[in-house]
């Protein structure tokens, strides 16, 4: 049976999307199906001479949204919350379609950037509201902390959360004043299209938020120089590039790298929550998503009793192509991506390593299908061992005591997300407290910290540089200026005063201050 594209996505619908890419003689790139490979669109390529312009016209708009009350800009998102949530079934057969993802995981995507709406319109009146300080003298002076917007924000978003990555790393820095220039993957460029659509019929000023596309080499240096912030989310190898000229062009950025995360297992774990959560943990998004496992430590003593009842769950996993909620797993995002992920396994079984379960392409359901695979033997000279794989692939990792565990879980250039399971809650907390990772769970292996707007969310080593969510989601997106006002000339010596004298009363007033607490 031929799996039929779902009646949203009509030719028309695509093409508008499509339409809002500036490109003048960039060409196209084929965007395709991945379940299919068939064509979906051509996705138009933006030349630099487009950036040049697109970055222009989000100027020229930014201007005007920046001198609206902050009531005013928070009315869209409110109006665009709504929007979000109704139109979710047509934003997941987007996603569903230029990612290959299964339908469970495209709907959650979804939710992320009205989940971060919410937060930030309870948040941002008192972030961005100004603070006054006390100046350096009592009464007669005062400091006043105000947060204006950067300008124009650069946002480059990553191809296996292209909704919620592009639409909600946007969302704050709207909402603090900023206009948004938006490159997404050439791969998953059409949810992010909708999404500003989306946002647009909210009441968001037209211009302010545009969409360039084309391959990083092309068209990243000509986005960085443009900018006056960037946020990336993607590989350490890229974000090392972007920091670089970002560092040079004196503008600051947030990155989100790669990580090659542990998951501990304490010897008081409960054996069915543990399966069920390294499933998730290692094949949810196919394996494609930056805080997923690939390394599960399990204690020696309970090691078979994990691995088997793993192993098992693994092989009951559905995956398949489909537009409803049936399969588990869907598939990776293109045929490439399934051979990097092909090779990290044939790399490591050359050298010793034992396929448990899985370990093949699955070419029979489509193009870029690979098996759920669990590893065992896997070392530090395989680049499963080492480098960030990205698919549906996880080790297992034997341990004898949890210092053991700690040491090996921390044996990593990487540091974005780990997991600590384990029946005393309250240990395993201590145990995560020793992770060298920017998030960290307990008893889940993921989705509580990411979904935690309140709190950052960031990595650390080479996962990263600054955080999403939070306070500082926001707050990065600002530059502070301080407003200080001195009402009265009392700063320095008065006509005629002796110094001395001046300098006398200045020190006694400073001691003074700080006996009655003042200053």
């Amino acid at each position: 049976m031929t799996l039929q594209r779902p009646a949203t996505l009509t030719d028309d619908f695509l093409a508008a999307l499509v339409a809002r890419v500036p490109s003048s003689d960039g060409g196209s790139w084929k965007l395709t199906e991945v379940y299919t490979g068939e064509l979906l669109v051509e996705l138009p390529q933006s030349t630099p001479a487009d950036i040049e312009r697109a970055f222009a016209t989000a100027r020229a708009a930014q201007v005007d949204w920046a001198r609206r009350p902050l009531k005013q800009r928070l009315e869209v998102f409110k109006r665009a919350h709504t929007l979000f949530l109704d139109r979710a079934q047509v934003t997941t057969d987007l996603i569903q379609a230029e990612s290959g993802k299964n339908r469970r995981m495209a709907i959650e995507e979804t939710c992320d950037p009205p989940m971060v709406m919410s937060h930030y319109l309870k948040r941002a009146p008192k972030l961005l509201a100004p603070v006054k300080r006390g100046g350096p003298v009592p009464f007669l002076t005062t400091s006043t902390e105000i947060r204006q917007p950067k300008g124009v924000v650069g946002i480059i978003a990553p191809w296996n959360f292209p909704f919620a990555t592009g639409i909600s790393d946007s969302i704050s820095a709207l909402m603090a004043g900023n206009a948004i220039v938006l490159k997404p993957d050439n791969k998953t460029a059409l949810s992010p299209l909708y999404g500003v659509a989306l946002l647009e019929e909210a009441g968001l000023p037209q211009g302010l938020f545009q969409v360039v596309c084309g391959e990083g080499p092309d068209i990243g240096p000509t986005l960085i120089d443009n900018a006056n912030y960037v946020m990336f989310t993607g590989s350490t190898a890229t974000g090392r590039v972007i920091g670089e000229r970002a560092g040079r062009n004196l503008i600051g950025c947030c990155l989100e790298l790669g990580g090659k995360n542990p998951m501990i297992v304490l010897d008081d774990a409960d054996l069915d929550d543990v399966v069920q959560g390294a499933i998730f943990g290692a094949f949810g998004n196919t394996g494609q998503i930056c805080m997923h496992i690939e390394r599960l430590y399990l204690p020696e003593s309970r090691y078979d009793e994990f691995r088997d009842a793993f192993v098992a769950a693994t092989e009951a996993l559905r995956i398949g192509a489909a537009y409803d909620f049936g399969p588990d797993m869907g598939s990776l995002v293109s045929s490439e991506h399934m051979e990097r992920v092909k090779s990290h396994v044939d790399d490591a079984v050359a050298k010793g390593a034992r396929v448990l379960t899985g370990g093949r392409p699955r070419p029979d359901l489509g193009p870029a299908f690979f098996e759920p695979t669990i590893l065992e033997g896997v070392t530090k000279d395989m680049l499963a061992g080492v480098t960030e794989t990205f698919g549906p692939v996880i080790a297992l990792h034997r341990y004898r005591t949890v210092d053991e565990a700690v040491a090996l879980a921390n044996d990593t250039e990487y540091g974005l997300n780990a997991s600590v399971w384990g029946g005393d809650v309250a240990n395993a907390c201590q145990v995560g407290k020793r992770l060298q990772s920017g998030n960290v769970n307990v008893n889940d292996v993921l989705a509580t910290a990411f979904a935690s707007k309140g709190t950052p969310s960031g990595g650390v080593k080479q996962s990263g540089v600054g955080a999403r969510h939070g306070d500082q989601g926001l707050l990065k997106y600002t530059d502070v200026q301080q407003l200080a006002v001195l009402k009265k000339q009392v700063m320095g010596a008065r006509p005629g005063q002796d110094y001395d004298e001046y300098v006398k009363s200045m020190l006694g007033g400073l001691k003074m201050m700080r006996r009655t607490g003042i200053r």
